[in-house]
């Protein structure tokens, strides 16, 4: 993988991925009504899903084992995602939920092979890519359902103060996977995406900055989330803006490094 299509196949992988375990591998199954797994798979799957094998095909080089099956595998999860999002829309619950495990499984082996295209030791990019999935995933899915207890006013406290636990620990999991992976200046591959972050030993102290933001905000959640009011969920799902945000710059500065 080269390139700012490299580095955005890589925070795509890991937003997928993070996103739908949070979704599917939690109890939330049991929680939520059925249509919010219908309308999550109608925004992740053309937004993300498959921007991420589009991302992947562009930034794969030539004659590269691991960026194939990079690609195979970004297809899958798309493929995964789809036929979930589809099966859900025609009531076929069982076979939605399948399809959602296996975009699961699929992104997960997608950020298996992709660890393989960075520089340094395979288990340590391996760790950086499951740190990254599960902090993107936990703060956008955290943003998904604050937005849900608008529309579902039965659905109880429990999922949105589970998902914001995850949050902060991955937060914290996040700012480890960056500090392992050094402050020293390097060369990239990826100068055309931003130049702040190929100037210098820069792009890891952005990384940092953001991924500390986030786990302030994530904490700032779940003080709020301590109110009895329905408007606490709602200032919940506003500081869960602030945090998909900063935790996208967090992930998108330090996966430019990744391919060096």
């Amino acid at each position: 993988m080269t390139g700012f299509a490299g580095v955005m196949a890589l925070v795509l992988a890991e937003w997928i991925t993070g996103a739908a375990a949070f979704t599917w591998l939690t109890p939330l199954w049991n929680e939520a009504r059925r249509t919010h797994f219908r309308v999550f798979g109608l925004v992740v799957t053309p937004l993300i899903a498959l921007p991420l094998w589009i991302t992947a095909a562009a930034g794969a080089v030539p004659g590269d084992d691991a960026g194939r099956w990079a690609v195979l595998l970004a297809a899958a999860t798309f493929a995964a995602s789809a036929l979930s999002t589809l099966a859900l829309l025609l009531r076929g619950e069982v076979l939605g939920r399948i399809f959602g495990f296996l975009t699961v499984a699929a992104g997960a082996a997608t950020l298996a092979v992709m660890a393989a295209t960075g520089e340094g030791s395979y288990a340590l990019n391996l760790f950086q890519l499951a740190a990254g999935a599960a902090f993107l995933g936990s703060v956008f899915a955290g943003l998904f359902l604050g937005h849900w207890y608008l529309t579902d006013r039965k659905l109880t406290r429990r999922p949105i103060e589970r998902i914001t636990t995850y949050a902060i620990a991955a937060s914290v999991v996040a700012m480890i996977a960056i500090v392992s992976d050094g402050f020293a200046a390097s060369e990239t591959t990826s100068t055309s995406l931003n130049p702040l972050l190929t100037a210098g030993a820069l792009a890891p102290w952005i990384a940092l900055g953001s991924a500390f933001t986030t786990l302030v905000i994530c904490v700032l959640v779940r003080s709020a989330l301590r109110g009895d009011r329905p408007s606490a969920v709602q200032s919940a799902t506003g500081f869960y803006y602030l945090a998909v945000i900063t935790a996208l710059t967090a992930e998108v500065a330090v996966r430019v490094r990744f391919l060096d």
